[in-house]
């Protein structure tokens, strides 16, 4: 037994050392698999713009690599307000059909790989799209880009400076949004007028909006109650576009959340989180 016992750590602590240096091989999954069954296979949920890529951004290099492995390893899910082509620009192809299940534009748009599993049909009434640009047009945030009014699945984006900004007129927007706290305003102000509707601040310059209960809270329904589920995003405070999901985690009582302030700090994690397995 005690044989048995000192091979099995040893694997252990082999596994461990191969994913720290990125080097997974076929013959490591099975190992693993053998090895921690059950135990090994955990269920991650990641949030993508802010949590795994930079801000409109394309995943690290290195990173990916890693997280590919990490995939492997464990049941991993992505939640993002963003839509399919959109995620895909950023993660590239591999790693979305790496995931169990991709939760587009907040969950109501469901993809297994190429397989579209639900959509949702909700549509934004006119009122609602004459409120937002009468918010554009008396932003005191002059600069317009362009495609500030993005329809999504189950879901509308709004954006004052635009969709299409570049990375410096980003940076603008988001001094002036940290300054004057613009689109958490915004958010109130929307969630007053439209009661049944809910606005959540998302990535560096956008809102999101959508039904009250199709936030990201809605991936839920998913899973059962007793998994233990390890959620990561950037955006946990309230009125962030993560924050529902967190809430509905804790009341859960059996995961944990952990909030990013970017991909670095995701893949620091995840990285000890292996380290601390040994």
């Amino acid at each position: 037994m005690k044989n048995i016992e000192t091979k099995t750590l040893q694997a252990k602590i082999f596994v461990v050392n191969v994913i720290l240096n990125y080097t997974l091989t076929s013959e490591t999954i099975v190992l693993v698999q053998v090895i921690y069954g059950e135990e090994f296979v955990n269920k991650f949920i990641f949030d993508v713009d802010g949590t795994l890529t930079p801000s409109r951004g394309k995943m690290d290099e290195e990173f990916s690599k890693f997280f590919f492995d990490f995939c492997t390893l464990n049941r991993v899910y992505l939640v993002t307000g963003s839509d399919k082509p959109k995620t895909v620009e950023q993660i590239g192809n591999v790693i979305y059909g790496m995931a169990k299940r991709v939760y587009n534009c907040s969950g109501s748009e469901v993809w297994e790989g190429n397989d579209n599993v639900r959509t949702s049909n909700w549509k934004l009434t006119r009122r609602g799209y004459q409120w937002l640009e009468n918010v554009l047009e008396e932003s005191a945030f002059v600069l317009r880009t362009g495609n500030h009014i993005e329809v999504r699945s189950g879901m509308v984006n709004f954006s004052v400076v635009g969709r299409n900004a570049t990375v410096g007129e980003r940076k603008l927007y988001v001094e002036y949004d940290e300054e004057f706290n613009e689109r958490k305003n915004i958010a109130d102000l929307f969630n007053l007028e439209f009661p049944n509707l809910l606005a959540t601040v998302g990535g560096e310059t956008g809102i999101d909006i959508a039904p009250q209960g199709n936030d990201k809270s809605q991936i839920l329904k998913d899973f059962d109650d007793n998994d233990e589920l390890h959620f990561f995003g950037d955006a946990m405070f309230k009125g962030g576009n993560d924050y529902p999901l967190k809430k509905a985690l804790w009341e859960r009582g059996n995961s944990s959340t952990h909030e990013v302030s970017g991909w670095e700090e995701t893949w620091e994690i995840l990285h000890a989180y292996y380290a601390n397995r040994t």
